[in-house]
């Protein structure tokens, strides 16, 4: 079963919809899509340091990514910049230094497009084991910091005053979008991994009337996005990583027609 490439491709993109639905959500509510944007460009450097130092991609590319949101969220405490204006500076720099790096690596043959834009199917066994136990972590602490996490998107000085310690709450949140990213590189890329988590999320905001039902709609949203793009890449012939994404668009498309029926 595990011998059919198509098989393995879609148990992978359904472990990785299944955690980018309820990540998703928080991203929309909390306004940080530009986030995991520094968050995916910075990965590029710890993609090409795994390549350097032959070490795991997932794990070097969390460890980098989590240490670009740590020294964001130490920044937004030390200086008077705004939060936009230090997204950008991290994102732009972490992403200037990974292309700098790879210059260096000239001499080192690897799929640079893969890296960026996904190639799902050429997913292992190895890399699914990646992605569910991870997955699973993921979402094991993300049940257990649901709570202040989302006292403190609602009201931060509220959540604050009750004692739920919001800013290590945060923390612990970038971090968990850092280990999504390390396991999702294949899947997506780089670069559209956080198309992943908003689309899906944008599309179930137009269609729910509570958070719950928006986290539910937002894991369907990610499903069908799978199973539509994979087989459609197939079919076709087109990148699986682009199409996934573009089915995740055409989908939110079609959810706002809910809307404007209400209006």
């Amino acid at each position: 079963m595990f011998d059919d490439f198509l098989f393995r491709a879609l148990v992978a993109g359904i472990g990785i919809a299944l955690v980018t639905g309820p990540l998703g959500c928080f991203v929309v509510w909390r306004r940080l899509s530009f986030f995991g944007d520094t968050l995916a460009h910075s990965s590029l450097l710890g993609v090409l340091l795994s390549i350097s130092f032959d070490i795991n991609v997932a794990l070097s590319v969390f460890a980098v990514a989590s240490i670009v949101s740590l020294i964001l969220l130490r920044l937004e405490k030390s200086t008077y910049l705004a939060g936009d204006s230090l997204l950008g500076l991290l994102s732009h720099s972490s992403l200037a230094i990974g292309l700098v790096v790879l210059g260096f690596l000239s001499f080192i043959r690897f799929d640079i497009m893969g890296v960026l834009f996904g190639d799902i199917l050429s997913v292992n066994v190895n890399d699914l084991l990646i992605i569910w136990i991870g997955g699973a972590l993921i979402l094991l602490i993300l049940r257990f910091i649901w709570k202040p996490l989302f006292a403190s998107t609602v009201n931060y000085e509220l959540a604050e005053a009750e004692g739920m310690k919001p800013d290590r709450v945060k923390a612990v949140f970038t971090i968990l979008l850092a280990a999504l990213i390390a396991i999702s590189i294949k899947m997506v890329g780089l670069l559209l991994i956080t198309g992943m988590l908003i689309i899906p999320a944008a599309m179930a905001r137009n269609l729910s009337e509570n958070p719950k039902q928006m986290v539910f709609l937002s894991i369907l949203g990610g499903l069908l996005s799978v199973c539509i793009g994979l087989y459609t890449s197939f079919e076709i012939n087109t990148s699986s990583g682009p199409t996934i994404i573009s089915v995740a668009l055409i989908l939110f498309i079609l959810s706002l027609t809910k809307i404007k029926k209400k209006y």
